[in-house]
């Protein structure tokens, strides 16, 4: 997932309005991650999934999607999860959280957690990419999910490098989402026991 052109000096945010957010980061300001790009030149945080293509019904795993709450900040900032599949909101930090999911498919839900170490689980009923997070006690916080009824997608991390396994054969549309710089799109044609590499490259819009 490549990055062209100059990359964006890291956007700093400040967590002074919380006292105990700010402690916990020794009173310094946090790298945001809406822009992303790695020391090689790759672009962090791209959603990467088969857009069309797919046949067939897929059942979700047994094991929830976790997004936790630690340091005041969101983790992972991006993910994907299937359709019923669980997903698991949980708070590390000892202090208020509240996980406000603002889907246009799927049903809204905002979960209060004052406790560290509350877990609170939610399922998606249709696929929609992407369904956006936020926290109204910090405004900072911010995470979006890929929701499908397939298994076939990905998140590139810090090498830009990703995955999308046990594709059928057949013919597909591969999307690459990124929060601040758009999609893009291609098309590839897998044959039985095939490995294809596809490349894409985001610029910065001015």
């Amino acid at each position: 997932m490549k990055f062209k052109g100059e990359a964006p000096k890291p956007r700093l945010i400040s967590m002074k309005a919380d006292r105990q957010c700010d402690a916990m980061h020794g009173g310094k300001p946090v790298e945001a991650e809406d822009v992303v790009v790695n020391q090689n030149g790759t672009l962090k945080w791209v959603f990467v999934y088969v857009k069309e293509g797919v046949k067939g019904k897929y059942n979700p795993p047994a094991e929830p999607v976790v997004l936790d709450q630690q340091g005041c900040w969101y983790h992972p900032h991006v993910f994907g999860i299937m359709v019923g599949q669980k997903l698991e909101v949980r708070n590390s930090d000892p202090l208020l959280h509240n996980i406000h999911a603002m889907p246009k498919k799927n049903k809204p839900f905002n979960i209060g957690q004052p406790v560290k170490g509350m877990k609170s689980y939610y399922t998606f009923t249709v696929p929609e990419v992407m369904v956006p997070f936020k926290c109204d006690v910090h405004p900072w916080m911010s995470a979006y999910a890929g929701v499908l009824d397939h298994p076939f997608f990905s998140v590139t991390g810090d090498k830009g490098e990703f995955e999308i396994k046990n594709l059928p054969p057949g013919t597909y549309t591969i999307e690459a989402w990124h929060a601040k710089l758009g999609t893009q799109v291609q098309t590839i044609t897998v044959k039985a026991g095939e490995t294809k590499t596809i490349e894409f490259t985001f610029e910065r819009k001015k």
